[in-house]
């Protein structure tokens, strides 16, 4: 069993190396050698019946297509097709982005809704299609925020996210093989939720020029400067990538340099890199230390990056419709002929 996640499992067999990734009774496998695979295929069915599928195509509403040119495309299509056929929406105006640019909700807004059952089900929904869809993962965080007491002002965020949806339903993530290097790029909108003031952390890390891991989530509380937001989000974007390491290393491969992480923010750099505590972020002890820690065992190298380069905004707040495109370009993301090609703009 991985050390890193209790549902994944690998086995090492000389040079040759089998993935095992299980969810209650789905599994997939994968591996270096054929006969390997089929080893353990052999020895799960003499304990358990089991049904091989073949070649993987379908898990968990999550759709894998092979192109022609390599490499391995995944989405959710049928998945966000059937949530618009249940909101009623497949023949909807279409919207540009998922969310207005820089817009601000407060969780007073509207009037309650008197059954908030179909709220909770879309966010739900909307939660689970960000698996393969990043650019609505800021969007689909903003309106979970409102499960307890959703509003009719709510409810109408969620039809703009899915008027977004029904314009991009082929949209997806191409995989490519690449360089066995990690980075990964960190954000904060600091004090962005009007509601309770708290920042929002924004976050992507790319294996090669392939998004493996993204998150947009409220801070646990209040920052009193924009470093600080900055700094919470590089500890989480930190977190991450060690944890990425791991898997990595449970399956014997060994990154040849260390991760790079990106910030927009100096003072958040220069307090990674700087071993003198400062008395102003005290309240910040656990995450100062895990960071420099990590940077002074050169687990990590962090590194500015321009704001307008920053591809981490993406999960922190609304966009303009040009600069939200070109974000979800780096991430690899748009209709399989779309993104032939597409690679990311490191600064």
């Amino acid at each position: 069993m991985s050390q890193s996640d209790p549902s994944f499992f690998v086995k090492h067999t000389g040079s040759d190396v089998l993935a095992l990734l299980l969810y209650v009774d789905d599994i997939i496998l994968t591996g270096s050698s054929d006969a390997l695979i089929q080893e353990v295929i052999d020895d799960l069915s003499s304990v358990f019946e089991l049904k091989d599928l073949g070649l993987l195509t379908y898990f968990l509403g999550i759709q894998i297509s092979y192109p022609s040119s390599g490499g391995i495309f995944v989405n959710q299509y049928k998945y966000a097709k059937e949530l618009l056929a249940k909101a009623g929406m497949t023949q909807c105006k279409a919207c540009s982005t998922p969310c207005k640019p820089y817009s601000q909700v407060l969780s007073t807004d509207g009037e309650l809704l008197k059954d908030p059952t179909l709220y909770r089900r879309f966010v739900g929904a909307l939660q689970y299609l960000t698996f393969t869809r990043p650019d609505i993962a800021f969007a689909a965080n903003s309106v979970c925020q409102y499960m307890t007491a959703p509003t009719d002002s709510h409810f109408f965020q969620v039809k703009r996210i899915l008027r977004y949806l029904q314009v991009t339903l082929q949209y997806g993530i191409k995989f490519s093989p690449g360089p066995m290097q990690l980075s990964a790029f960190s954000d904060a909108d600091w004090a962005g939720d009007a509601s309770t003031r708290r920042s929002t952390t924004g976050f992507v890390v790319f294996l090669g020029n392939n998004p493996i891991s993204w998150q947009s989530r409220k801070q646990g509380s209040v920052s009193r400067s924009s470093t600080e937001a900055e700094y919470r989000a590089l500890a989480n974007t930190a977190a991450d990538v060690v944890w990425i390491r791991q898997v990595l290393a449970d399956m014997h491969e060994f990154l040849p340099e260390p991760p790079l992480l990106h910030c927009d923010n100096l003072s958040a750099l220069a307090l990674s890199s700087n071993p003198v505590f400062h008395s102003r972020i005290k309240h910040l002890d656990i995450d100062f230390h895990f960071i420099q820690e990590r940077v002074q065992r050169k687990d990590f190298h962090v590194q500015y990056i321009p704001t307008d380069d920053q591809v981490a905004d993406v999960f922190t707040k609304g966009l303009h419709g040009p600069v939200f495109s070109k974000h979800c370009i780096n991430l690899r993301l748009g209709r399989p002929a779309e993104i032939e090609g597409a690679c990311l703009a490191k600064g």
